[in-house]
């Protein structure tokens, strides 16, 4: 099953790149990257290391009714986190900033797989609220490949998805032992013998680790929170266009942003190839920009993105002593038994 998500998330993957070479001169795009600024990269870095601290930050907020984490503990564990994102499949980060926090807080790692899920949520929350506070934007797109019909396509399909997850998880967070208690129920009925104890533990944990949701203080934290985040990383598109040749509202970016990062949620090869530059490519082409250029901008902003926080990631996992090969091996062992 394992083996066969990897190579389901790679075809996406290749798919994706298909449309996002297709009709591109490479030629032309080496030329856009040697012309462009890139010394306008450097104020990436800054920015982007802010935003994870703000995530981080999220972090602690999420956590609180499990442990109280201070946000400077947290950090280097979602850099190592975001790292893994990066250079393993199918999110195994999450995996591994879930076993690193176990390690070092004694944190169940399913309560925060849940925090990590509510992050998610709550992410595509802000994402589908850049798309619709930025219609006018989208209005503005050349409607010539169909476009601007799959974005609120799905901006409506994405928002009744992720608003009712959230609403459900509300509800769960709310009344925490009815939702066990049903949940026992249903596993009960569909679940082997043998399995059952062990499911009904794990989402008992599960259920400590969406707690925070029951607290309107917390929950307009995180959500004030998330949405800084997302204009943290909006400005870093803002800094790496500063290096090209073309200007976009800052509007228009957000609608980018929330557009890449939905995509990313698909499945893909490590570090998102082609889930997050098809889409780039395609937005940056209905605002008017020349393809060539749009998908010079756009592959120096995927490296923007992956290269600083994999690297800040791999400092923290050398600091903390970990080993690869254990580590590894031990993600694997929490997939199968989570």
């Amino acid at each position: 099953m394992k083996r066969g998500l990897f190579w389901f998330g790679l075809l996406v993957s290749l798919i994706f790149l298909f449309f996002a070479l297709r009709g591109l001169h490479f030629e032309r795009i080496i030329e856009v990257v040697k012309l462009a600024r890139l010394t306008w990269l450097w104020a990436v870095i800054p920015v982007y290391f802010l935003s994870l601290w703000f995530r981080s930050l999220r972090w602690h907020y999420l956590l609180l009714p499990i442990k109280n984490i201070r946000t400077k503990e947290l950090y280097g564990i979602m850099a190592i986190g975001y790292m893994g994102n990066n250079i393993f499949p199918a999110r195994a980060g999450e995996v591994l900033r879930s076993i690193v926090l176990k390690h070092k807080q004694n944190v169940p790692i399913a309560a925060t797989l849940a925090s990590i899920i509510i992050e998610r949520i709550l992410d595509g929350v802000v994402m589908l609220g850049f798309i619709f506070f930025n219609l006018g934007e989208l209005n503005k797109l050349t409607d010539s490949s169909g476009f601007v019909g799959s974005i609120r396509s799905l901006a409506l399909w994405g928002s009744i998805l992720f608003i009712s997850i959230l609403i459900a998880f509300l509800i769960s967070a709310k009344y925490p032992q009815k939702a066990n208690g049903i949940g026992d129920q249903i596993f009960k009925h569909i679940l082997p013998k043998h399995w059952q104890d062990k499911v009904m533990n794990t989402t008992k944990k599960f259920f400590t680790g969406i707690e925070a949701l029951n607290s309107t203080k917390i929950f307009f934290y995180v959500i004030m929170i998330s949405i800084l985040i997302w204009l943290l990383e909006t400005s870093v598109y803002w800094i790496v266009m500063q290096a090209f040749p073309f200007k976009a509202s800052f509007f228009a970016l957000m609608l980018m942003n929330g557009i890449l990062n939905l995509s990313t949620t698909l499945p893909s090869a490590p570090g998102y190839i082609g889930t997050f530059d098809a889409p780039g490519i395609a937005l940056l082409g209905a605002i008017g920009v020349e393809k060539n250029l749009a998908a010079g901008f756009t592959l120096i902003l995927h490296a923007a993105l992956w290269l600083p926080i994999t690297l800040l990631g791999a400092y923290f996992f050398a600091r903390e002593g970990l080993d690869w090969n254990d580590e590894l091996k031990k993600v694997r062992t929490e997939k199968e038994e989570i």
